[in-house]
Order: C-alpha cells, then sequence, then structure tokens
C-alpha cells in the first residue's frame, strides 16, 4: 500500500485520498512511517484535520515536530492545536525548548498557559500523564445551558462522555453523563442531578497508581486534581493502557535481570544494551562467587561420599526456579495493588504452606531419582529432605523481598529471577551440606 501511495502522491492525489479514506489513524501513522519526509508532507494535507491529528499522536515526537515545522502553516496551526495536550506536552519536552517555543506561538495564550502548566508536573505523575481537553460545567448551570455548552466546545474535547462539574472557584464538586444530561428536563439544574461522589487522584500520585485506581473502578476517565481540589485534567482510558504497557514491559525487563531500555529494541543500540545489561550481571557474577566459596568449604564431605555432587544441579536448580515463580506472581500483584505490604504475613503463610506441598512432592520425586542413580538409600533422603528445606527457605525469601522492596518504595521487579536463583543457590547449598553432615555424619 506505501508503495501505491507513494505513486499515486505524484499523479493524483484524489487516488491516494480514496485509499486512505477507509482506514484508521493508526493504520494511516504506519504508512506514514514508511514514506519519506517530503511525502509526509504531501500526505497528510490531504487529511481532515481531526483525523490527521488523531494520526500523527501515533508518530515519535521528533517525527511530529519535523512533520508540523515543514507544513504549511495554514494547517500546521490548526492541526497543531486540534492535537490532545498530553500528547502536545511529551513532544514539546522532547524536542529543543527553542523548537518548543515556537510551536507555542501556534496555540491561543490561554491554552498555551495550560501547557506550560502540564509540563512543570513531573515525570510518571498523574499530572504528566492527564490531558486538559475535558468538559466542565457550573453547578448553577442548567442542563440545556450545559448542552449548548458542549455544542460549542464539545469538539475540541477528548471526551465527551462525562462533564465535570465545578463551583465558581474551579473546585470539583461532581459529575453528570452525557446520558443523565439528555434524559433530564431542560431546565433542571446541574447541581440536582450531579455524582457528588466522584473518584479522582492528585497530580502529583505516581502514574501507575492512578492506573489502577482507574481500572479498578472501570472508569472510562479518571478527573485530576491539585492540593486545593481544583479541577486540572482528566487522564482518559487509552493513557492508562500505554502506562500499563510501558510498566509491564519494564518489570519483564528487570525481571530478566537488566535495566529497562528507554526505546524500542531495535532502536537500541548493542553499545546501550550492553550497559543495560553488564552492571546486572557483574552483581549476580559476584554474587554468585559465594556459591564457590560454599563449595570449598564442604569439599572434605563431598571427597568423602561423591555421590552428594550429583544432586547440586538439580538442588539448587529447584530452589532458583521457585523463587523466580513467586517473585514474578507477586511482583505482578504487587503491581496491580492485589497485595500490599501489611499482606506481608498472609503471604509468607501462603507461600510456606504452598512450598510444603511442593517440597513434598519434589522430595519424593528426588528420592526416586536418587534410587535410579543406585547410591546409597540415606543420600536419598538426604536429597530428599534437602529438597523439602530448599523450596521452603525459598518460598520464605522470594515471598518477604518483594513485599519489603515495595515498602521501601523500590521497584520490587529489581528482585528478579536471576538475582533470587543467585541468592538461593548459595544458602541451598549450605541447607544441602548441613542436612548432609547431620545424616551421614560427616
Amino acid at each position: 500500500m506505501q508503495e501505491q501511495i507513494r505513486l499515486n502522491l505524484k499523479d493524483s492525489s484524489s487516488d491516494v485520498y480514496d485509499i486512505i479514506n477507509p482506514l484508521q489513524p493508526y493504520d494511516i501513522a504506519e504508512i506514514i512511517k514508511g514514506l519519506d519526509h517530503d511525502e509526509q508532507i504531501s500526505l497528510l494535507p490531504l487529511i481532515s484535520i481531526p483525523i490527521a491529528a488523531e494520526t500523527i499522536e501515533y508518530l515519535d515526537p521528533e517525527q511530529q515536530y519535523h512533520i508540523l515545522q515543514h507544513l504549511p502553516i495554514a494547517f500546521s496551526s490548526p492541526l497543531f492545536k486540534q492535537m490532545s495536550s498530553d500528547t502536545v506536552v511529551d513532544m514539546l519536552l522532547a524536542i529543543h525548548p527553542l523548537q518548543a517555543e515556537r510551536l507555542l506561538e501556534f496555540l491561543p495564550m490561554d491554552y498555551r498557559k495550560k501547557i506550560n502548566q502540564l509540563m512543570t508536573y513531573p515525570e510518571d505523575t498523574a499530572g504528566s500523564l492527564m490531558t486538559v481537553d475535558f468538559i466542565s460545567a457550573r453547578t448553577y448551570w442548567s442542563c440545556e445551558q450545559t448542552l449548548q455548552h458542549i455544542r460549542k466546545v464539545g469538539h475540541e474535547a477528548e471526551l465527551v462522555s462525562y462533564i465535570y462539574v465545578t463551583d465558581t472557584r474551579g473546585i470539583l464538586v461532581g459529575v453528570v453523563s452525557l446520558k443523565e444530561l439528555i434524559f433530564a428536563s431542560p431546565d433542571t439544574r446541574l447541581e440536582h442531578i450531579i455524582t457528588e461522589d466522584v473518584v479522582c487522584v492528585p497530580a502529583d500520585m505516581e502514574q501507575e497508581e492512578a492506573a489502577i485506581i482507574l481500572s479498578r473502578y472501570d472508569l472510562i476517565a479518571l478527573p485530576v486534581i491539585n492540593h486545593e481540589r481544583r479541577l486540572v485534567g482528566i487522564i482518559t482510558v487509552d493513557d492508562v493502557f500505554d502506562v500499563i504497557q510501558e510498566e509491564a514491559t519494564e518489570d519483564f525487563q528487570k525481571l530478566g535481570g537488566s535495566q529497562p531500555l528507554e526505546d524500542t529494541y531495535f532502536k537500541t543500540s548493542s553499545m546501550q544494551l550492553f550497559s543495560k545489561r553488564i552492571i546486572w550481571l557483574l552483581v549476580l557474577f559476584i554474587g554468585g562467587a559465594y556459591t564457590s566459596n560454599v563449595l570449598a568449604y564442604y569439599q572434605d564431605a563431598v571427597n568423602k561420599i561423591v555421590a552428594l555432587s550429583f544432586f547440586i544441579p538439580l538442588l539448587i536448580g529447584t530452589g532458583g526456579n521457585t523463587g523466580s515463580q513467586i517473585v514474578s506472581t507477586l511482583v505482578r500483584a504487587l503491581g496491580v495493588g492485589e497485595v500490599v505490604f501489611k499482606d506481608v504475613f498472609r503471604v509468607i503463610k501462603k507461600e510456606l504452606l504452598t512450598g510444603v506441598l511442593l517440597g513434598i512432592s519434589l522430595g519424593i520425586v528426588a528420592y526416586i531419582r536418587a534410587f535410579l542413580l543406585d547410591v546409597e538409600f540415606h543420600i536419598g533422603y538426604v536429597v530428599a529432605l534437602s529438597a523439602l528445606a530448599i523450596v521452603l527457605w525459598s518460598s520464605l525469601v522470594s515471598a518477604f523481598l518483594p513485599l519489603l522492596l515495595h515498602r521501601l518504595k523500590i521497584d520490587p521487579a529489581v528482585v528478579s529471577g536471576p538475582l533470587i536463583s543467585t541468592l538461593v543457590d548459595g544458602t541451598g547449598l549450605m541447607i544441602y551440606f548441613t542436612i548432609a553432615k547431620w545424616i551421614l555424619q560427616v
């Protein structure tokens, strides 16, 4: 399709319009990414400004700026005004301040002040995520008056399903749906039909917490207030999807024992991948050194009963695998708010009970494995008991550490699978050889 559009741009703009008109903004953005700069500048003016504004939001900030800069000002100015405020802020923060200043001149003074205010909120907060493109009304307005207001400004709003009602000082007092407005009597005042118990978040709340609240209450938008409870913006559900995806990606990368990437995989150079991974690998490498020290300490026991060495990989692997399963489960539960630090004893109790069941099952399998290797039956007891003890120990450590780190405001995802494995390996060996010395008297 890109080649077809590329050829038609040179010959007939009407043919290009017929091709892209049925497409969704996301699909148009994907086509634009494959065109060269001059072709992008030729294509966008063929689209209506509302569709073009939604399309350009799917591009990177640098691409957005270069397109806006080179479009005819008669098209770029209304296009820039039509873009959602949160997208505008992301772009302005990503480009050079002088470039941002030139673009801000396209905006009306009152809207420019709102954008400048949005740019002051710290990254990863609800304030940085919100948009100011919402509809608000006063408590003393009638339903008919409010509907007239929606007809006047609604095309600029990102959401018209809900109208946020404020008093004369801008303090949020309630919310009313468009459906309620339509069915109410035209002369009914908003103060008589609004829902006053509004779920809202402060602007300085972490964006991940705000995303959890929005999804928990099954909302399509979440009002954001300042410390005086004045309404300053809303967070829409599509912005929350982006946050959830970003946080999930970051947690997955951390759980793999790597610093999260700042860009997509193919846009990250090998040197950047090296810098993201080497620190954790060095930490894990140094941390794994104590496993060698444990083996050296118990070398006499291994020399006396060589068969003990047969089961070392099996047992330390079991401890690491158990820990990785628990950590991945708890990190996700903490991320979505299912578990908090006050649940620590419930979590430990639950994981220890699960650990007993898993440990007994794995211990039986370990004993059968020892029997098949035709070693002394006493060693089978050692291996079985060690499997149970290591699984219980791993369960305890893996259940407690993520909750502790979350309590200390440290991302629990740093307790990655590799880190837990490294921690449990050495201590698991100590448990194994301690049980061996106790039973075998070596």
